[in-house]
């Protein structure tokens, strides 16, 4: 299938490495339907640099921690993809997510069961939702984080969510590939985005420390994100399948 007849699904496109993602998959020539929290401007303006690329764009609004909210999503993406042509979309990546801070004896209840929902109910339940519109032979990819392979204080709600992406994603995998669906998990290292509170951009001590500790001696940057997402889900990469793909420079290696 030539890459303009082709259609990604990304949440959290209006910023960050689903921005990066967004602009990535346009320059190959592929559309998006991609979603924001509730920054609608942000996401406009991806919108209108996809457009620039010659690609389409639409931001749909849309809360990834409310299962609630993801059949009335579905009915928006069939609606969008009906004025486009299309019965179905190709790709889909699972980007939205929140940062979580707090050390293992400060974490609430409600601290983690917000984690749980944004990072391991929300993408769970959404593809579930989405999978009747999935094309078979289309792929997936769900986001996890270099923190399920190195520890940092602080982070393991955030990390032991990103866990469960990883186990769900072989899952995913194995259950989707009558379908020819291939499923992987594509792990950042620290970026320098807004995350966190842009810790990793704006604080020039932790971007220190970053870049003492990986092998390519910088924190990352979220064009070293997005192109690499593209590819994954391009007919190059056809045969990656049920991996993580860590894409951290070689932190702390």
């Amino acid at each position: 299938m030539p890459a303009t007849n082709t259609i990604a699904i990304v949440t959290g496109g209006s910023r960050g490495l689903g921005r990066a993602t967004v602009e990535a998959l346009a320059r190959r020539g592929v559309s998006s339907i991609l979603t924001y929290h509730t920054n609608k401007s942000a996401a406009d303006d991806v919108v209108d640099s996809v457009e620039r690329s010659g690609a389409r764009a639409v931001a749909l609004q849309l809360d990834t921690g409310d299962t609630h909210a993801f059949p009335a999503f579905a009915d928006e993406v069939r609606r969008v993809l009906r004025e486009w042509g299309a019965e179905r979309f190709n790709y889909l990546v699972n980007m939205a997510g929140t940062s979580h801070s707090g050390l293992f004896g400060e974490v609430t209840e409600e601290d983690f069961d917000a984690a749980y929902r944004v990072h391991a109910k929300g993408p769970f339940f959404l593809t579930q939702t989405l999978l009747p519109l999935i094309a078979n032979g289309g792929r997936i990819v769900n986001i996890s984080s270099g923190l399920t392979r190195f520890a940092y204080p602080g982070r393991i709600a955030y990390a032991a969510m990103k866990g469960a992406v990883e186990v769900m994603t072989h899952y995913m995998a194995k259950e989707l590939g009558s379908r020819r669906i291939a499923v992987n998990t594509v792990a950042p290292g620290a970026i320098q985005t807004d995350f966190s509170g842009g810790m990793v951009r704006d604080n020039s001590d932790i971007a220190r420390h970053i870049a003492e500790v990986t092998a390519l001696g910088r924190p990352g940057l979220p064009d070293d994100i997005g192109p690499m997402i593209a590819s994954l889900l391009s007919e190059d990469n056809r045969w990656v399948n049920a991996q993580r793909i860590e894409v951290s420079g070689g932190q702390a290696i």
